[in-house]
């Protein structure tokens, strides 16, 4: 299908089969509904400095959703440093897909701190987990699947969604395939600003920087799986090479972060002030301390530091 394209899809009966063809439980508030073009928007008008980010992102989930009969769930991996975009970019994609957004009870978000906090209760999240996605596809088999940490995240944990993964995936008679993964992490992170960092000493314009720019990919993949701290590491979703997509988050410069100041006013009402955006950005902590290139903290807490401004 062409970019632009806009699809509304309803199903009237809960079946969850191997067929190809999408069988979906139509309720008042869980229209699927996947909109290209406005993903395709969304990615550029508000996700700052991650050209590769909306490159690639835009191409997996159109490319998945448009397909008929895929042969794997999709699965997309988010490494980056903190305040990059990788939540908003998730939160981007499931506005685009549910009704709902990521408000849809169809969207799944598990923070590893904060829902896996204990190794000793690992037993019981694991069998909570694995019924809890079972469930969900086998009601609604275009469920999303966000998985924030992951990096944090018990290997034990991290196993039990691996059968869910998989090619022509099939769990007790239901099928998988129509089912989107999106996991967030800082792991690789380093790894990102490095490249980017000797990039730019090189001489070399950060949009110029691409997936294959710097073996970026491969050199994420490598950092993940010898990271002796990342969940990562002990798991086999890894080396069986289920996730499609390790996307890279460059780190932001000055005027990214200007861009998501003056979007944090918009968003409160603030009446659009360049030179303020400018002030704000310009307060927030940049590496390397000398020539203060990329920003530290990416747009994390730039709505905290534009209050203390705005009088």
């Amino acid at each position: 299908m062409k970019s632009g394209t806009f699809f509304v899809l309803f199903f009237m009966l809960p079946v969850a089969t191997e067929a190809g063809f999408w069988d979906f439980f139509y309720k008042d508030d869980d229209l699927l509904c996947f909109n290209s073009s406005g993903l395709e928007k969304d990615l550029r008008d508000s996700l700052f400095g991650q050209h590769i980010v909306s490159d690639v992102v835009l191409k997996a989930v159109t490319s998945f959703m448009t397909d008929s009969n895929p042969n794997k769930p999709l699965v997309l991996s988010f490494h980056g440093t903190a305040g990059v975009g990788k939540n908003h970019v998730a939160k981007i994609i499931a506005k685009n897909i549910y009704e709902n957004g990521i408000e849809s009870h169809h969207v799944h978000m598990y923070i590893s701190e904060y829902h896996f906090p204990h190794k000793v209760m690992s037993d019981l999240y694991k069998a909570q987990l694995k019924a809890e996605i079972y469930k969900s596809v086998s009601s609604f088999p275009r469920s999303m699947f966000i998985f924030d940490e992951m990096d944090k995240m018990q290997p034990q944990l991290i196993d039990v969604i691996k059968p869910f993964l998989d090619y022509e995936a099939n769990v007790d008679g239901v099928s998988f395939r129509n089912a989107i993964f999106i996991f967030l992490s800082n792991a690789g992170g380093n790894v990102i600003a490095e490249v980017a960092l000797d990039s730019w000493r090189e001489g070399i314009c950060r949009e110029e920087l691409w997936m294959n720019s710097k073996e970026l990919e491969t050199k994420i993949f490598r950092n993940i799986f010898s990271d002796e701290n990342s969940g990562f590491l002990h798991s086999s979703i890894i080396d069986e090479h289920l996730i499609d997509h390790y996307i890279p988050f460059l780190p932001l410069m000055l005027k990214h972060v200007r861009q998501c100041v003056m979007a944090e006013m918009r968003h409160l009402n603030i009446k659009p002030n360049y030179d303020l955006a400018d002030k704000v950005a310009r307060d927030m902590p940049f590496f390397p301390e000398k020539e203060r290139i990329f920003s530290a903290k990416g747009c994390k807490s730039v709505r905290q530091k534009l209050v203390l401004y705005d009088n």
